[in-house]
Parts: C-alpha cells; sequence; structure tokens
C-alpha cells in the first residue's frame, strides 16, 4: 500500500469541506417540508399520490448517484480533490436553481437528475478528509462530517418551513444563492491535498459502481461491510422517505412544524455525531458504540410507529441519535483497509451503496406509504412503514454481529 503522511492544510480549508457537506444537506433538508406543496402544485395530486411521486424523485437522485459517484471518486483520485468538489458545488447549485423554476413535474425530475450528477460533493468530501487525517482519527473525523449533515437538518428544514409560507419555490432560490456563494469561497480558500504520490491512472473498469464491487473485493473485510452499509441505508431511507407525509396525516403538522421537527432531529444527530463520536468510541471502542446505534435505530423505528403524541416523537428523537454513529464508524473501518491513493475510489463506491439503497428503500417505503393510505389496503395506516424499518434494523444488526465475528476469526487465524 502506497502510504504518505497526511497533507497539512489551512484552517480555512478544512472549514470549507465542513461547510460545504453542511450545505449540501441544507439543500436536502430545504425541500423536504415543501416538497409535499410543491408536488401538489405543479402535478395538481393527492396528498398520497404526491407522497409516490416524490418517491421517484428521490429514486431519479439516487439512480443518478449510483451510476456517477464512483465515477466522481475515481476522477478526484487522478486529477485531485479541488475541480471535483468544486464541480459537485456547481451542479448543486444548479440543482436549486431548476426545482425553483420548475413549471412541470419532468422539469422536477430533471432538476434531481442534474443534482444527483454533479451533487456527489461528500463523496470528495470524504476522501478530502481521509488525506490530511491519520487512519486511527477517522473515525472522529468521519462524525464530523455527520455532524454537518445533522446541522444540514437542522438549518435546512426550518429555513424551508419558515420560507415556504411564503411560496413553495421561495426556498429553492435562497439554496441556489447560498451555493453560488460557497463555490466562490471554495474557489478562493481550498487547496489541493491529494499529492501528485497518491494519485493514480483512471480507468473506467473501476469508475463504475459495479467495477467499484469488484475492486473492492481486493481488500480484505470491505464486501461485508458494505451489504450492511447497504442494508443501513435501506431501512433508514423511510425518514427521508415519508417524513413529511407522514406528519402532515398523522398529527396534522404544518410545513413550519415538519421544519420544526427536522431541526430538533438534526440538533440531537449533530450532537451524538459531531461531540460524541469520540467519546462514545473511548469509552465503548468502534465495535460498542456501532451496537449502541443499532439498538437505538431499532427502537426508534418501532416507536415511531406507535407513537401517539409530539411530546414523544421529541423523546424518540434523542433515542434515535446514536443511530448516527453508524455510517462514519462503518466508513472509518473500511477506510483503513484500503490503500492511501484508493481512498477517493472508495467513497465513491460507498456512494454508490449508499444511493441505490437509499433508492431501493425510498421507492419502497413511498409506495407502503401511499398503498396503506388508500382505500385498496386491507386497513389504512400511516404507520406500516415504521414498523418494517424496526424489523430490517434488526435484521441489519444480526448481519453486523455476525460480519464482525467473522473478522475477528479471521484475526486470530493470522
Amino acid at each position: 500500500m502506497t502510504k504518505t503522511r497526511p497533507t497539512p492544510v489551512s484552517r480555512h480549508a478544512v472549514t470549507f469541506i465542513f461547510v460545504t457537506v453542511l450545505l449540501d444537506m441544507v439543500g436536502f433538508g430545504i425541500i423536504i417540508p415543501v416538497l409535499p406543496k410543491l408536488i401538489g402544485t405543479v402535478a395538481d395530486v393527492s396528498l398520497a399520490e404526491a407522497a409516490k411521486i416524490g418517491g421517484w424523485m428521490a429514486a431519479a437522485y439516487s439512480v443518478a448517484q449510483f451510476l456517477f459517484g464512483p465515477l466522481m471518486g475515481n476522477l478526484s483520485d487522478r486529477f485531485g480533490r479541488r475541480p471535483l468538489l468544486l464541480l459537485a458545488i456547481l451542479g448543486l447549485g444548479l440543482d436549486f436553481l431548476a426545482q425553483a423554476l420548475a413549471p412541470t413535474t419532468a422539469w422536477l425530475f430533471a432538476g434531481r437528475i442534474l443534482a444527483g450528477l454533479c451533487g456527489a460533493s461528500w463523496v470528495i468530501a470524504n476522501a478530502y478528509i481521509a488525506d490530511v487525517t491519520a487512519p486511527e482519527d477517522r473515525g472522529k473525523a468521519f462524525g464530523m462530517m455527520g455532524a454537518a449533515f445533522g446541522l444540514g437538518f437542522i438549518i435546512g428544514p426550518v429555513i424551508g418551513g419558515l420560507l415556504g409560507e411564503f411560496g413553495a419555490r421561495v426556498p429553492f432560490y435562497v439554496a441556489a444563492a447560498v451555493s453560488g456563494l460557497n463555490l466562490i469561497y471554495g474557489y478562493v480558500v481550498l487547496p489541493e491535498t491529494l499529492t501528485q504520490a497518491n494519485r493514480r491512472a483512471f480507468t473506467l473498469a473501476r469508475a463504475n459502481p459495479f467495477g467499484a464491487f469488484k475492486v473492492f473485493g481486493q481488500y480484505q473485510g470491505v464486501l461485508p461491510l458494505c451489504l450492511v452499509l447497504a442494508m443501513f441505508f435501506f431501512f433508514s431511507s423511510v425518514y427521508p422517505a415519508i417524513w413529511a407525509f407522514w406528519g402532515k396525516v398523522r398529527f396534522g403538522w404544518s410545513e413550519a412544524m415538519i421544519g420544526v421537527t427536522l431541526a430538533v432531529f438534526g440538533v440531537v444527530i449533530a450532537a451524538f455525531q459531531g461531540g460524541l463520536t469520540g467519546r462514545f468510541v473511548k469509552l465503548f471502542g468502534e465495535q460498542g458504540t456501532v451496537v449502541l446505534g443499532f439498538l437505538s435505530a431499532i427502537v426508534a423505528g418501532l416507536g415511531y410507529g406507535v407513537t401517539g403524541s409530539l411530546a414523544v416523537v421529541f423523546l424518540l428523537m434523542v433515542i434515535h441519535g446514536p443511530e448516527g454513529f453508524i455510517n462514519p464508524l462503518l466508513a472509518a473501518r473500511m477506510s483503513k483497509r484500503v490503500p492511501e491513493n484508493a481512498q477517493g475510489e472508495l467513497q465513491g463506491g460507498i456512494s454508490a451503496i449508499t444511493n441505490i439503497a437509499m433508492l431501493a428503500g425510498t421507492v419502497f417505503y413511498a409506495q407502503v406509504f401511499g398503498y396503506f393510505m388508500s382505500p385498496a389496503a386491507p386497513f389504512q395506516s400511516p404507520n406500516v412503514a415504521y414498523y418494517l424499518t424496526g424489523a430490517g434494523m434488526a435484521l441489519t444488526f444480526g448481519l453486523f454481529l455476525w460480519v464482525s465475528a467473522r473478522d475477528r476469526e479471521g484475526a486470530r487465524a493470522k
């Protein structure tokens, strides 16, 4: 394996990476409170039908990221992190503008596909962080990136909920402007971190999602963790898929209230991922911390399905917080098992896995929600998707324990 010391970078550059991921998640969160209204207005359909369309829109985004995430990661291993990250930010800003101007449902889909094509900023951001972080510190560093996701969920839904009161399109104009400012900021302050020694030749065979999976087979223990991660993202996709629709049906939430609930959850996730990942790893180790994350995911998934009050929803959000440990710690574990000149490829492959899992999960949960709210269902309930999530997370937890036990046996055999 090619090993070099992490490249020192300025405080401004690290801040920019954090802000980039933050804005990516702000853009994702900003549309959640207003998406039911926007789809309903543009497509002129009922809430149940809007939920199904929203699921297919998310699927279009995920397909594009599945196909192009590995390409972006591999290109960053060849040409460096800086140009690819700036391109991703540009694509995200153009997506926001397309959503704001959308006259038809097809336009909404086109905007989501564009975001998927260029919006792989977190892929490059994680590779950037891997360039400048020692392997033993990557769990904490990826936790900080997770905190940026959490903060985005605080800021995005609040902005979307409040600005949505002035019109479903207003938040998108604001998000496009913020992305433009971030692009200018990054162009000025962002240095390159991938040294010439750690760059490698670009090959198309490794730059597609299926090629990435084949390459991962070369690194011991990576593919089983990929399966765990895929299942985790499939079952956790219930929240972006139906949260806004579920809140409207179950509790009659307004766009502003949807924004508030997502903001509270964002605070919880940011606190756990950004402030507590390192502490929990010191106390319980990486394995124990991931176990705690899965237990919280199971309890929360089932809990949302049976709760009958807003107070209990907020309590479940606190219980749900440790789920945020799972993704960064699994990503850090995989990062330690690949060479330094393949970190972009790894993050691109993780992007492909994440997005195909969320694609399938988002479509699945949107259809489940729409079906069980329709007259064709044997009974009507907005909660069925959450029962399936709790059961699915339990299954994923069992797989993780099996993979971990097999890794320990392999280590003892050496």
